[in-house]
């Protein structure tokens, strides 16, 4: 596994060999506690490890190896490289100064997955927002953040978007609620341009664009926006984000997962076609 194949940032690594250790674990029937007591943590430390929300310690990794009775030099060697690589900051580091803690995780899985839907009521989905469409948002929503803070958010998104460039980038789909390509943020001419970009989006393969009509009324998603990212690799679970104001919930419990791809499947049904969408776009394009 490569740094440039999907699934190989450093987020999904870390969520890779947590899943590791934990089957290594369970292999041995040692628990968490008799685990987290070995490396001088706890139950929850070890959990958290085998979830790949923190980082790793090497010595606590080869610790745990031992534990579970890993011996063979080469299968200790291959995990421990993996801690190497995991622990490696991403790109987004760079923008830690005006990327949300919450958020941090997010784009690194953005940045690991192999399929992104997604389901967005107020804006333009922002791995397809254009650089002025982004501005407007960043800036309605930055009271009291300066002209250089500003610039770097939309610097941040704009890099975020190269995902859908690479040959290996992920298969996105965005289902948009028609409300948010008719509210006029930035003004007629940001929206036209932002409408004109969408069109043009189309017509690469790997992106699909649906559009819920307010002709359809009431549907099964009036809960809010929410993203569903799937990786390429079978050790790594579905994961669906659910943004709020100041946090974000990450799910991966097959029972809440499932949930949101029923919705999202129905959302699909119910929204318009590739077809539909261009028409559809070209006449809110016209009235603006």
């Amino acid at each position: 596994m490569t740094q440039n194949q999907p699934g190989s940032g450093p987020t999904a690594l870390r969520i890779l060999l947590g899943s590791q250790l934990r089957k290594l674990r369970e292999a041995k029937n040692v628990t968490r506690e008799e685990a987290g007591h070995l490396i001088r943590g706890s139950e929850s430390k070890i959990s958290r490890m085998e979830l790949g929300r923190v980082g790793f310690k090497e010595r606590d990794v080869a610790d745990l190896l031992t534990l579970y009775g890993v011996e063979d030099p080469q299968a200790r060697a291959a995990v421990l490289d993996l801690v190497a690589t995991a622990n490696e900051p991403g790109w987004w580091h760079r923008f830690n100064d005006v990327l949300p803690t919450w958020f941090q995780a997010y784009v690194g899985l953005e940045e690991a997955a192999a399929r992104i839907r997604t389901y967005e009521v107020q804006f333009v989905p922002g791995l397809l927002q254009t650089k002025e469409y982004t501005r407007a948002v960043v800036t309605a929503g930055a009271a009291g953040i300066g002209a250089e803070e500003i610039a770097r958010r939309v610097d941040l998104r704009l890099e975020r978007q190269r995902i859908l460039d690479k040959p290996d980038g992920p298969i996105f789909w965005a289902v948009i609620d028609e409300a948010a390509l008719r509210r006029p943020i930035g003004g007629a001419e940001v929206m036209k341009a932002q409408i004109e970009h969408l069109i043009e989006l189309m017509r690469q393969p790997s992106i699909t664009i649906q559009i819920m009509p307010f002709s359809f009324g009431g549907h099964s998603a009036e809960g809010g926006a929410f993203s569903i990212l799937r990786f390429p690799d079978n050790d790594l679970p579905d994961v669906v984000y659910v943004e709020q104001l100041a946090s974000a919930l990450y799910l991966d419990k097959r029972e809440d997962v499932d949930r949101y791809t029923e919705v999202m499947e129905r959302l699909c049904a119910v929204s318009t076609t590739p077809d539909e969408t261009i028409e559809l776009l070209r006449t809110i394009s016209d009235e603006f």
